[in-house]
């Protein structure tokens, strides 16, 4: 099932729209005019949905999740948009000149409480009253705006990895980041040869950037470090990466499994038979300590430190296709699966509606 997700954005792509460097009137709020009710959505998915899909706005699945500073739930979708709830409400975002069936691939929050959408529209920020478009206009490379890749470093630098390649953003405008020319053998490309998945920046300031098919570099202070397979990377398809607190580098792949990297070795440990499934990502460290991923088609593992545990539709995930976790300020964590949202509570896995009934 390696690269599966990939080809299913594919197959559902959404051409982007144009014009969208403007400020934007918002309207975020779902229409239901003559009362305060919810209005319930009667949309066809694409997949059964057995546990909530957020009242029926999600026709394909949640592809990230976010809660920011203030407790809002940010759900982003594979072709609904941005989805909020504020603890009163639960929204469908509609902005004003950005196309409704966008994908969202990435959301974080700066210092200063703005968030940051990585989407099929390019850059969205929503500063708590409006939401603002950056793309080709403001310089995006390439004629596709799709951003996969964003992160904000210590500096408050906005890193964005996009189809067409890697950019600054200063606020206004972006400046593009050239990477190393440098190749590695037969490289698999899905999306585009200048396509970073990933970017996180971890305790000693050194950027890591995952690229399509090209395996990860290392940026710090003007120079690059290439890994690859020939200096011990699993695999040059990688898809995911993440810091634990204790400093390791944990790597995700799309046909090598998952490592975990000390800084000096590589643990693979798909490879050692521990972890099934080639296709690994959705790293999210939890309060506890715990490192959770998707196995694709093999459900989720958690990692305590010593041991790893498998969790399947077996143990009452909703689906063994999990495309985003994420662990809430309540220390429940969130499965966005090709079949709807699940949270697991400590002790069991239920649908999302039953621990959080304002999903439904």
């Amino acid at each position: 099932m390696a690269g599966i997700s990939i080809l299913i954005v594919l197959i559902f792509q959404i051409s982007p729209c144009t014009g969208q460097g403007e400020e934007k009137s918002v309207n975020d709020k779902i229409e239901n005019e003559g009362n305060n009710q919810q209005q319930t959505f009667n949309r066809s998915t694409t997949f059964p949905q057995i546990h909530t899909n957020l009242n029926g706005m999600v026709r394909e699945f949640v592809r990230t999740m976010y809660q920011d500073k203030k407790g809002n739930y940010w759900f982003g979708t594979n072709g609904n948009g941005i989805i909020r709830y504020d603890g009163q409400t639960l929204e469908a975002i509609t902005i004003e000149g950005i196309h409704p069936y966008m994908r969202v691939i990435e959301i974080v929050e700066d210092k200063a409480g703005n968030i940051w959408f990585g989407t099929s529209d390019g850059l969205i920020k929503y500063d708590g009253k409006k939401f603002k478009a950056f793309s080709t206009n403001e310089g995006l490379q390439g004629e596709d705006e799709e951003i996969w890749g964003l992160t904000i470093d210590n500096n408050g630098l906005i890193w964005v990895g996009s189809i067409g390649g890697v950019s600054h953003f200063d606020g206004e405008k972006f400046i593009p980041f050239s990477l190393p020319d440098s190749m590695v053998e037969n490289p698999q490309h899905m999306l585009s040869d200048k396509l970073v998945f990933k970017i996180i920046e971890d305790k000693s300031g050194t950027i890591w950037l995952v690229t399509d098919g090209n395996g990860i570099f290392k940026y710090n202070k003007g120079e690059f470090t290439h890994l690859t397979t020939k200096n011990g990377l699993t695999d040059n398809s990688t898809a995911d990466i993440l810091e634990d607190k204790q400093g390791n580098i944990w790597i995700g792949t799309f046909y090598g499994g998952v490592s975990k990297f000390d800084g000096t070795t590589y643990t693979n440990f798909t490879k050692d038979g521990i972890v099934e499934g080639e296709e690994t990502y959705n790293f999210c460290e939890d309060s506890q300590g715990n490192i959770w991923f998707t196995a694709e088609g093999f459900g989720v593992y958690r990692y305590d430190g010593a041991n790893f545990t498998q969790f399947t539709t077996d143990n009452g995930l909703t689906s063994n296709v999990v495309l985003s976790i994420l662990e809430d300020n309540k220390g429940q964590v969130w499965f966005g699966t090709w079949q709807g949202l699940s949270i697991y509570d400590g002790r069991e896995f239920m649908n999302a509606k039953d621990k959080e009934p304002w999903t439904n």
